[in-house]
């Protein structure tokens, strides 16, 4: 019966150890970051999905992303430990409980951030370990401390969170030369696409956000029309971005509709947004930025150009 017990009570700690891991990386913050990552992978000249070699690639693409992105993220709780802490939201993460040790989270950082862009050094090509490593450090040591500086980190968050694009396009060229055309294409949607999504989250947690002081939103007035007015901007810059792809030769005419609509729709939203200037309009511009990004990659793989 005591043997049974130390088993149990082994499996609870393995389990909720386990847990906190997954907490610590913001597993779903992670794949959704992956996932641009794995279909500009395979949205780039010449990938096929259907072949032996191209799946173990993308599954190797995967592993290393969920790596660098999971270090970024480890880094950026240790870094705001306290301010988690003081946000109902993210109070109960392992380091701002108190769950995880600092150090333990440093060691697992550094592990999973050093094998990550091995990873992509070694299994796909330098540059793409290079951009990897720069947008963790971007994101873990730069915009991070950022936040409680000027809303101006917003933009400087937009860079990392851009560059998994940006990372998957490069590393489909192996060691050969590299068209970057499709990658700043690709940036620039990615890039332009956050400042709506972000500020409807920003819209929706202002409280906790400004009670563990991040300046994240562009006024300093908290929700307000400018902040509204700021994402019907960047809604429409993404019009004319969205043609890029089709001009670029990346994909075709069916995915070029798709994405205008996608993007017209993200206008709307955020017009909707400054007319109402309520939780539920900018809980629409969030939902619907979810599934814009996934809609326009998948758009652009459905009906990319095989060259």
């Amino acid at each position: 019966m005591e043997n049974k017990t130390i088993t149990n009570s082994t499996s609870f700690t393995l389990v909720s150890k386990v847990k906190d891991y997954f907490q610590l990386i913001k597993f779903t913050l992670s794949f959704m970051v992956v996932f641009s990552t794995v279909v500009s992978f395979l949205i780039a000249p010449n990938e096929q999905f259907f072949v032996r070699e191209k799946i173990i690639s993308v599954l190797l693409l995967f592993v290393a992303g969920m790596l660098v992105t999971g270090s970024a993220n480890a880094i950026n709780q240790m870094l705001e430990k306290t301010s988690d802490s003081l946000m109902m939201r993210t109070a109960k993460r392992p380091v701002a409980s108190g769950r995880m040790s600092m150090n333990e989270a440093g060691l697992f950082a550094f592990i999973t951030g050093a094998a990550g862009v091995f990873m992509m050094w070694n299994y796909f090509n330098m540059e793409s370990a290079m951009v990897s490593l720069f947008s963790l450090f971007l994101y873990g040591f730069i915009y991070t401390p950022l936040k409680k500086v000027n809303s101006i980190s917003v933009f400087v968050g937009a860079i990392p969170g851009a560059l998994p694009c940006l990372i998957g396009w490069v590393a489909a060229y192996g060691n050969g030369a590299i068209s970057w055309t499709g990658a700043w294409v690709l940036f620039g949607i990615q890039f332009l696409w956050q400042f709506p999504h972000f500020w409807a989250i920003a819209w929706l947690a202002h409280k906790d956000y400004e009670a563990a002081g991040f300046k994240l939103l562009p006024a300093d007035k908290g929700p307000t029309r400018f902040t509204a007015m700021q994402s019907i901007i960047y809604s429409a810059l993404m019009v004319p971005v969205g043609f890029l792809p089709f001009v670029a030769g990346i994909s075709g005419k069916i995915s070029l509709f798709i994405i205008l609509g996608c993007n017209l729709w993200m206008v709307y939203a955020s017009v909707l947004l400054f007319i109402r200037m309520d939780a539920k309009s900018a809980r629409r511009v969030m939902f619907s930025s979810y599934f814009y990004l996934m809609i326009v990659l998948l758009a652009m793989f459905a009906n990319r150009v095989i060259q």
